[in-house]
C-alpha cells in the first residue's frame, strides 16, 4: 500500500491509523507548499488533489473515512470492527465529524494556522467568530455523548475517535474547548497513544 500525505490534519488521521494498525504502507509525501497536489501524476491518483490517498492495487482511495476504514480492514484490526451495528455507529460519527465539528474546528485551524503561511492574507475574524459558534454547539453534543464513555462508537476505540480528533492537540488554533472536560478526557486518552501523537514518518 502505499499512502499518501503530508503533514496536515487530515493525513495525520490516516497516518496515525496506520502506524497503529502497523500497517505495511510506504509513505509518499506529498508537499503542499510547493503545488505537488497539483500536478497531473498526482491528479490521476485524487482528482481533488487533496491529501490523505491510498493506493493499494487496483484500488485507490481518497477521503479519510475510507482510506482509514480499508486500512484497518486490510490489517484485521478491530479499529473496524466486524459488528454491523457498530460500523454503522461509526459512520454515524463519521458523517457528523465532517458535517458539523471537523467542519467548524478546520474553519478556525484554517484561518489562524494555515492562511497567513500560504500568503492567503489575514485571518478573517467574521469566519472564526462564525465557525466558534457552531464549534462550540457542536463540541457540547460531543462532550455530553462521552460523559458516561471513553470513546465514541460503542464505547471502544475505533476509527471513528481518529477522525473525530483530526483538529485537535493544535495549540495555534486556540479551539474554544473551556469547560468541555469529557472532550479532554477523551482526547488525553487518545494522545497516550504513539500512533497518534506522532504519526507521520521520521523524516531524513
Amino acid at each position: 500500500m502505499k499512502l499518501y500525505y503530508f503533514e496536515s490534519p487530515h493525513p495525520r488521521v490516516a497516518c496515525a491509523v496506520a502506524k497503529y494498525t502497523r500497517a505495511d504502507v510506504e509513505h509518499v509525501r506529498v508537499d503542499l507548499s510547493r503545488g505537488e497536489h497539483r500536478k497531473a501524476d498526482y491528479l490521476a491518483i485524487d482528482p481533488n488533489g487533496k491529501v490523505p490517498a491510498l493506493v493499494d492495487g487496483d484500488v485507490t482511495l481518497w477521503e479519510v473515512p475510507a482510506v482509514i476504514c480499508h486500512i484497518a480492514a486490510k490489517t484485521g484490526s478491530d479499529l473496524w470492527p466486524a459488528d454491523e451495528r457498530m460500523r454503522l455507529d461509526i459512520l454515524r460519527w463519521f458523517n457528523w465529524s465532517t458535517a458539523h465539528f471537523n467542519r467548524h474546528a478546520g474553519t478556525i485551524w484554517f484561518e489562524r494556522t494555515l492562511k497567513r503561511p500560504l500568503g492567503l492574507g489575514e485571518p478573517d475574524e467574521q469566519a472564526i467568530d462564525s465557525a466558534t459558534k457552531f464549534f462550540v454547539q457542536f463540541a457540547s453534543v460531543l462532550d455530553t455523548h462521552l460523559a458516561r464513555r471513553d470513546f465514541l462508537a460503542g464505547n471502544r476505540l475505533s476509527v471513528a475517535d481518529f477522525h473525530a480528533a483530526m483538529f485537535l492537540g493544535y495549540e495555534a488554533a486556540r479551539l474554544p474547548l473551556d469547560g468541555h472536560e469529557n472532550i479532554a478526557r477523551w482526547y488525553a486518552r487518545l494522545n497516550e497513544l504513539p500512533a497518534w501523537r506522532e504519526p507521520f514518518p521520521t523524516r531524513a
